[in-house]
C-alpha cells in the first residue's frame, strides 16, 4: 500500500480478489435480510444469546424512535429506521474486518442513504400534510418584506440536512482507518529497525489497539447519530404546526 488513501480505492472483482462496494452491500443486505426473516417468522420462546440481542437492539432503536416522533400514528414507520441502522452498523464494522472494504468511507454511498431518507421524508410530509409541507420554509408571522429571503435561507439549510449527514459518516470513516493506516505502518517500520527503535514499536501497537477499540465505539456511535438525526428529519417533515 503505496498511501494511506490506497485502502479506500474500489479495484475490479476480476481483477483483484477484494471486496469492493457492490458485493459487501449485498452481504450486508444478505445478512439482514436473514434477519428480519427470523424476527417476522421465528418467534421464538427460547431466550438464548441471539435474541438477547435482538431485543436489546429492537429496544435501543425504539427509545431514540420513540424519544424523538411527537405522535404514536407513526410506528408503522419504525422498521425503516431499524433496518437503517443495522445497516450502517454492519457497514461500518465489517469494514474493521483486515482485507474487508468500508463501504461508508465513500461518499456516493453515505450520499445514497441520506438522499433515499430526505426523498422518503418528503413524499411522506407532502402525503400526509399537503401543502401545509411549505411551514417548514415560511413560519407564521413572518412579516412579507423578509419572507423571500427567509425561504430562502430555509430552503437552502433543509437541502444542507443532506450534505451533513452524508459527509460526517464519510468523514469519520474515513479519518479513522487512514489513522489505522498510519500508525500501522509506522509501527512496522519502527519494529524493522534496531535497537531502541524496535522496543517503541510495542508503544506504537498498543496505541494502534486504543485506536481499534475507538474505532468499533465509532461505528455505533455514527449509526447511532445518523439515525436519530434521520427521525428528528423525518418527525419535522411529517408533524408539522398547521
Amino acid at each position: 500500500m503505496i498511501t494511506p488513501l490506497e485502502q479506500f480505492d474500489i479495484f475490479s472483482l476480476f481483477g483483484k480478489i477484494v471486496l469492493n462496494t457492490s458485493l459487501q452491500l449485498c452481504i450486508v443486505g444478505f445478512i439482514i435480510m436473514v434477519v428480519c426473516i427470523h424476527i417476522l417468522t421465528k418467534q421464538s420462546i427460547v431466550y438464548n444469546r441471539f435474541t438477547y440481542i435482538q431485543s436489546k437492539l429492537i429496544s435501543f432503536v425504539a427509545e431514540i424512535f420513540n424519544q424523538n416522533i411527537s405522535s404514536k400514528t407513526l410506528d408503522r414507520y419504525f422498521l425503516y429506521f431499524l433496518v437503517m441502522f443495522v445497516t450502517i452498523v454492519f457497514l461500518n464494522v465489517l469494514g474493521m474486518i483486515p482485507y474487508s472494504f468500508t463501504v461508508t468511507s465513500h461518499l456516493s454511498v453515505t450520499l445514497l442513504l441520506s438522499l433515499m431518507g430526505f426523498v422518503t421524508f418528503n413524499l411522506l410530509g407532502i402525503y400526509h400534510n399537503g401543502v401545509y409541507m411549505l411551514n417548514l420554509f415560511l413560519p407564521s408571522g413572518v412579516p412579507l418584506l423578509i419572507s423571500p429571503f427567509l425561504i430562502l435561507i430555509e430552503f437552502i439549510s433543509y437541502i444542507a440536512r443532506v450534505i451533513s449527514l452524508s459527509v460526517r459518516l464519510f468523514a469519520n470513516m474515513m479519518a479513522g482507518h487512514t489513522l489505522l493506516k498510519i500508525l500501522g505502518g509506522f509501527a512496522f517500520s519502527l519494529l524493522c529497525a534496531l535497537g531502541l527503535f524496535s522496543i517503541l514499536s510495542v508503544f506504537v501497537l498498543t496505541v494502534i489497539l486504543i485506536i481499534i477499540g475507538l474505532e468499533l465505539v465509532i461505528a455505533f456511535l455514527q449509526a447511532y447519530v445518523f439515525i436519530t438525526l434521520n427521525i428528528i428529519y423525518f418527525n419535522d417533515a411529517i408533524n408539522l404546526s398547521h
